[in-house]
């Protein structure tokens, strides 16, 4: 066995490790987020060549399942009576994700991009990352009312694009294939079939946890082994990881028979597939898609954030916050990596070769891969919820 086998076999073991490393050291000296400089990690060990087509295979399910994770997380601290209680902030979410789309749209297709390009671009920018969203705010212990609305605003914009883009792909399918039962599956039927089984994990585990442990026991490990299962399921049947999970936190939330006792961050399994997802999100994008595009993909962050910021002021009072919170959960909402990588990887998984004219969005991928965690680190702190320890 060569050199050059043994190094691609240990590729992805060894980027773990020192992107662990350097987040640990680099997060004590800076106080930067962790995730951003496991980011930037992946992203310089990407462009050695050495990942190969790992991103494809096993890797690929591991990013899906530390997704979920994080989704499950995220969805189980959503509470939709919330948003009965304050519709305006249902219509925040609504009118930012719509704008972003717009904006994003408009900006794109003005750039002379194709229609379906521009659609998937605009689509794309829609989201929020949930997984540098909550992991920022686990790791800073934040909490209180832009927290809070930060969370529920990624859920509404990240629903919102994945409906999108599972429709602009469905359409996409139907021109270039002429079939429309092909482009109904990459559509709607994905769609409702993902939900469906969110629901039904959802709604199954409670009943059984009751059954088979004690209210007082650890639930983490029950959970864990149900959110793997639900995405290795939905990524056997090509359906979405990304709303099965999410659907899946919602639902057990709201049926509130769970026992509460859960570890943040799933504990170390979490914390270890934490550092492979933002690694692998980073090695994914080449740098010369990244210089190709990246005066488009600077102007698309700018439009996106200026778009976001501008939808919750607009409605910061009559939804019960302040100017100064509003701008701050604008600001907040800035990270979309993780989500748009994911989606991306999915749709090459079921094969769907979308275009490649999307290199603009692998310099906003990268721009807000490193960027996007920071401000909201800040944005959190400003608002005085941020209340991480000072390690010793």
């Amino acid at each position: 066995m060569d050199f050059l086998t043994i190094a691609m076999d240990m590729a992805w073991p060894v980027a773990v490790a020192i992107a662990w490393i350097a987040g640990e050291f680099g997060h004590r000296v800076s106080r930067l987020p962790r995730i951003s400089i496991y980011g930037v990690t992946g992203f310089l060990l990407g462009q050695t060549g050495l990942f190969g087509q790992a991103t494809n295979g096993a890797v690929m399910l591991l990013a899906n399942v530390a997704f979920g994770l994080i989704l499950f997380e995220f969805g189980y601290r959503i509470n939709l009576k919330w948003l009965r209680v304050n519709p305006w902030m249902a219509v925040t979410g609504v009118v930012e994700a719509v704008g972003s789309f717009a904006a994003v749209f408009a900006l794109a297709y003005w750039t002379g991009m194709s229609t379906v390009a521009s659609l998937l671009l605009a689509s794309l920018a829609m989201s929020t990352s949930p997984a540098a969203i909550l992991r920022i705010i686990n790791e800073s212990r934040s909490s209180g009312q832009v927290t809070e609305r930060v969370l529920h605003l990624s859920a509404l914009n990240c629903a919102l694009a994945v409906f999108a883009f599972k429709v602009i792909v469905g359409l996409w399918t139907f021109q270039s294939s002429g079939s429309l039962l092909q482009a109904a599956w990459n559509g709607f039927i994905v769609l409702l079939a993902s939900v469906a089984l969110g629901t039904l994990f959802g709604g199954a585990l409670p009943g059984l946890l009751r059954r088979v442990s004690s209210p007082c026991n650890d639930a983490t490990v029950a959970f864990a082994i149900a959110v793997i299962l639900l995405v290795a399921l939905t990524h056997t049947l090509k359906l979405s990881p990304v709303l099965a999970a999410l659907t899946f936190g919602i639902t057990a939330r709201h049926r509130r028979t769970a026992p509460s006792q859960t570890q943040r961050n799933f504990g170390a399994l979490g914390d270890l597939l934490t550092v492979l997802l933002f690694v692998f999100i980073a090695a994914t994008l080449d740098w010369r898609q990244v210089v190709a595009g990246f005066s488009l993909g600077l102007a698309l962050v700018a439009v996106r954030q200026l778009v976001k910021v501008a939808a919750v002021l607009m409605f910061a009072r009559v939804s019960g916050i302040s100017w100064r919170k509003g701008a701050l959960t604008g600001l907040a909402l800035m990270p979309m990596s993780v989500f748009v990588i994911l989606l991306l990887e999915q749709a090459r998984y079921i094969g769907i070769e979308l275009p490649d004219r999307l290199a603009p969005l692998a310099s906003a991928t990268l721009l807000l891969e490193l960027a996007g965690p920071i401000l909201t680190q800040r944005a959190l702190q400003a608002a005085g919820e941020a209340r991480e320890i000072t390690e010793q």
